[in-house]
Order: C-alpha cells, then structure tokens, then sequence
C-alpha cells in the first residue's frame, strides 16, 4: 500500500477479530481504528491523549469482535461523553501510526456523526479543540499524518 492510502469505502461491519482475507499480514504491523470526522465552520474536532503530543480524530482501536461502527460508538461515549446519531462512513487512511514503533501503520476508518451532548474530554483525553486547517499546520509538534490527509480532503470539499 502506499504511504498515505485512502480509499472510499468501508471494509464492512463484519467482526474486527483476525485477519481481513490476507492470507499473511506482512510487516510492519498494521493497527486498525475508527476516528469521528466532527468538521465545522472549517474547524475540526481534534483531541489529545495522555502522554501524547499529536491531536488525532476521537475514536481508537476496534477490540476483537467489535465492528468499525461499534468501536465508533464506544470509543465517542468514553472519550466525549457523547452518543452518535446518523453515523455515515466518509474515508480510510492507511499511513505512519503516531506514538507507535517505527514502520507501524494505522488503518483508519473515518466516519461521521451528528453528536447528542456536549463533547467534554473523559478517559484517556486531556484535551481537545477545534483547530482549522492553518491551525494545525502551524505546529508540526501536534501533526498525525492521516490529519493532515484528512484536512485536505476536507478543505478541498471531497
């Protein structure tokens, strides 16, 4: 795959358990996660992790037997303590993991969501903001390379 892959459309609901229909997942590792696209005003909803310096999506890893969609739904409810309504797949990115070992990649599944509350940061989040595009790019300190796909997806009006 390439460095900064994205492709159009879910890999399904089914089961996140094992591997997707590659006989042998070769390296480097590959972690599989979903991220809520809450995008406004040209200002997109980023959070930060304890521990971490980069803002990436809310969302996280899909645990053994959680669909992309469940993992969606879990990982909103504990990281912002919100529910989802009208969940709608928007892109994947495949690129460089932050905060992982060298040569890991993320498959990312973004969707998005219209919210019910008010995104307040719980669990393993210290922090989140609305940043636009600019914003971001202004500190390289805080980048993840699927955001800064992401961004020009959004910005170029994909």
């Amino acid at each position: 795959m390439r460095k900064h892959e994205r492709v159009t459309e879910p890999v399904s609901d089914g089961p996140a358990a094992g591997p997707r229909g590659d006989a042998a997942r070769p390296e480097p590792p590959t972690i599989r996660a979903v991220g809520l696209v809450l995008y406004a005003a040209d200002r997109l909803l980023l959070v930060r992790a304890s521990g971490q310096r980069a803002y990436y999506l809310p969302g996280g890893k899909i645990d053994p037997g959680e669909t992309e969609l469940e993992a969606l739904h879990r990982e909103a409810r504990e990281e912002l303590g919100v529910e989802l309504r009208e969940t709608r797949f928007y892109a994947r990115y495949v690129t460089d993991a932050v905060g992982q070992r060298p040569g890991t990649q993320v498959d990312l599944a973004c969707y998005t969501a219209t919210i019910e509350g008010t995104p307040t940061p719980a669990a393993e989040i210290t922090d989140l903001r609305h940043l636009t595009r600019a914003e971001y790019l202004a500190d390289p300190e805080i980048q993840a390379p699927a955001i800064r796909t992401l961004y020009t997806d959004l910005t170029s009006g994909r």
